[in-house]
């Protein structure tokens, strides 16, 4: 009785999150005159792609989803690279000061990034990268590798030492222990922080609007705030839009999915 509580509240809480998506991509696809007539909870009398497309058209969706998709993965590449050999140092290396360094990873990953915005607009400002990708890139990955460092360095506290010394053994230097060794060993936890990296990444508001305010540079979330802001789109058009933001990560989630479950079955079994 219950496991079949158990799944029956797992089907719900399915069903509750899928609710706001079915009703966005409905109205998506319906006519402006199909929404004023029968309210959003409706179904479409004729399936219009014309919401879709005038809201492509208006913002450029290609260019803003290019910017998205080259942010977000050179943030999830990065971010792993330098959490990996963060967390090779402090929790393989045993460095000096491992706890505090720690906390302080821990420290930087709490901080609003309201209290970030000035500091980083004027530093980004002074070395030329304001209004440039490569701004939200270096400031992601470092915001990202925070929590993968501290995330890591717990998991890799606890690696064979077995293997380690083996290793060492057959005289295997520390950058080959690290890339034959520990990555390959860690590769499912990898896999499951690239996935939100990613993720976490796309779903940026707040900094990007700040760095990027160039038209040729914005990412999704920046676009489909700014024009939402600006009260001239109709509803049908509103819909498309957030249908057009969530897809893509919706479809990069679905792709890595079996990553996620080879990382958390792993995670679990240890």
């Amino acid at each position: 009785m219950r496991r079949h509580a158990v799944l029956w509240s797992v089907v719900l809480l399915a069903a509750a999150m899928l609710v706001p998506f079915v009703l966005v991509a409905v109205n998506a696809v319906k006519t402006p005159a199909d929404y004023a007539a029968n309210g959003p909870l409706s179904l479409p009398r004729e399936v219009s792609l014309d919401g879709i497309i005038a809201f492509w058209d208006r913002v450029d969706f290609g260019e803003k989803l290019l910017n998205s998709v080259v942010i977000s993965g050179s943030v999830a590449v990065l971010a792993v690279v330098v959490s990996v050999c963060n967390a090779y140092a402090l929790g393989i290396g045993r460095v000096r000061g491992r706890l505090w360094i720690l906390v302080v990873f821990l420290i930087a990953n709490t901080l609003p990034q309201e209290a970030l915005a000035y500091p980083l607009y004027f530093l980004a400002n002074g070395i030329g990268l304001y209004d440039t990708r490569t701004a939200v890139v270096i400031v992601f990955t470092v915001i990202q590798a925070s929590f993968g460092t501290y995330l890591l360095t717990s998991t890799l506290t606890g690696f064979p030492r077995e293997l380690l010394e083996a290793a060492r053994l057959d005289g295997a230097t520390r950058w080959q222990v690290l890339l034959r060794i520990v990555v390959p060993v860690s590769r499912p936890t990898l896999g499951v922080l690239f996935v939100f990296f990613f993720i976490w990444t796309w779903n940026e508001f707040f900094l990007p609007l700040v760095l990027l305010i160039s038209n040729e540079n914005q990412t999704v979330p920046v676009a489909l705030g700014v024009l939402q802001g600006q009260r001239m789109m109709d509803a049908t058009t509103t819909s498309a839009s957030a249908l057009l933001g969530v897809v893509p990560a919706i479809a990069f989630f679905l792709i890595f999915q079996r990553a996620m479950t080879r990382g958390i079955t792993a995670g679990a079994g240890n």
